[in-house]
């Protein structure tokens, strides 16, 4: 398996991207439900490339009926396919770098002055989701879930609830949703031993797969997230509806990613070692979001935003603004921005230096680290015999930050921090 690279973190943080991006995939373009207890379904696929990087393909269905009773299922298989290139951690360099693959079989080589990048990233995800929501009592509503995710190197399992109670003649609506997931991590080669040095070559007598064995721990590990979420809901007037939200979520575990190094250089920015990262086996992270949505005379606006703060130390601004403008009775056409500013965790390293005390944490994972981002682009739909058709197009810039950290030597000549380009193209269909 040396040409498939496994990196859940990155996947992850793809999929976010797709998400951020394009807004609900499914969610704005529904229909209205049945009310004979027909099926209702909803589609769509989604293209995601970086250039140089990442690409990915992504398919929705959707499903949902309502019973006598008002009740709601909802079924949704979602399928996810990524390949590419994705960065390893380690700085450039004027002169070229071998590094050794995820599975210790085999290795491969970057150009001097390139971003490593590890061009065998590869994976398919297929994953399950239902949810039943029924009114239990006048002004209260349930809703119970279950979801499962399964990957070549990673299982996702977990559970939701929630509660909404409806007042003030159903203009105000308080909720509270509470959801846990177990996941676990088999990357391709095992779990390595944080802080020990990736195997690029062998002293003589040495056997590669005794010695390779030695920077790893186990062949697998778990993680377990417990969310909690409460809402409250306003409509101000026939024109004006708002959202509140409150979230905090608690991760512990293996935090860390297995496919990410960080290079050891020398006072003149020349790479010593390359060392696996190492991040803290627990976080918290809290959220506030606010939305408000504005109906004018024809056009509607969306404006949300978001700041979320954690223990790591990671702060970050989310502004999102759609508008909504119609072309006929049947169409519209929606741009839509979005502007985002993230600090850096207090772990964060670009690399470490020879001869100074090593962290208990590091990660040089961009990701991580200080960045800002934007979104530009726009969605067009329409019905075609009462079917909701809607295409979106989008352009997301990435642009990693320098958080203050010196360049020694041939350090200051590299590009450490590489902006990643993206397009994300949609269709979906509701019939």
């Amino acid at each position: 398996m040396d040409a498939i690279k496994k990196d859940n973190n990155k996947k992850a943080n793809i999929k976010a991207a797709l998400s951020i991006a394009t807004g609900a995939l499914l969610g704005t373009e529904q229909s209205a439900k049945a009310q004979d207890g027909d099926w209702e379904y909803d589609t769509a696929f989604l293209y995601y490339s970086e250039a140089g990087r990442v690409s990915a393909a992504e398919a929705i269905v959707s499903a949902s009926k309502v019973f006598e009773n008002d009740e709601i299922l909802n079924v949704k298989l979602t399928i996810d396919a990524l390949t590419g290139a994705s960065a390893n951690g380690a700085v450039a360099q004027p002169e070229a770098q071998t590094f050794t693959r995820p599975s210790g079989n085999g290795q491969y080589q970057v150009q001097a002055g390139e971003t490593p990048l590890d061009d065998t990233f590869h994976d398919t995800r297929v994953q399950l989701n239902g949810q039943w929501t029924q009114l239990l009592i006048p002004n209260y509503t349930a809703s119970i879930g279950a979801h499962i995710s399964k990957e070549y190197d990673y299982l996702s399992l977990g559970v939701n609830a929630n509660l909404a109670y409806d007042f003030n003649k159903k203009n105000s609506t308080l909720s509270i949703g509470l959801s846990h997931f177990h996941d676990t991590i088999s990357p391709e080669g095992g779990i390595p031993v944080p802080g020990s040095s990736m195997l690029t070559e062998l002293e003589e007598g040495q056997n590669w797969g005794r010695e390779f064995a030695k920077t790893r721990l186990r062949d697998k590990d778990d993680k377990a997230t417990s969310d909690v979420l409460l809402g409250f809901t306003q409509v101000i007037n026939r024109r004006m509806i708002t959202q509140f939200n409150y979230s905090y979520s608690r991760v512990s575990g293996y935090l860390t990613d297995p496919f990410k190094v960080l290079s050891l250089v020398n006072t003149s920015g020349f790479t010593q070692d390359l060392l696996y990262e190492h991040r803290p086996g627990k976080r918290s992270k809290q959220n506030i979001f606010a939305q408000v949505k504005y109906h004018f005379k024809e056009v509607i606006l969306d404006t949300s935003y978001r700041y979320m703060w954690d223990d790591w130390q990671i702060k970050s601004h989310t502004l999102d603004m759609r508008l909504r403008v119609p072309l006929s009775d049947i169409s519209y056409i929606e741009p839509h921005i979005r502007l985002y500013h993230q600090g850096a965790a207090g772990f964060y390293r670009p690399f470490l230096t020879e001869g100074e005390p090593l962290p208990l944490y590091a990660s040089a994972d961009y990701r991580v680290g200080e960045m800002t981002a934007y979104t530009l682009g726009f969605k067009y739909g329409t019905l075609i015999n009462d079917k909701a058709l809607a295409f979106r197009l989008e352009y997301y810039r990435q642009n990693p930050k320098n958080a203050g950290f010196e360049e020694p030597g041939v350090l200051a000549e590299q590009e450490l921090y590489e902006s990643v380009n993206a397009i994300i193209a949609q269709v979906s269909y509701s019939f």
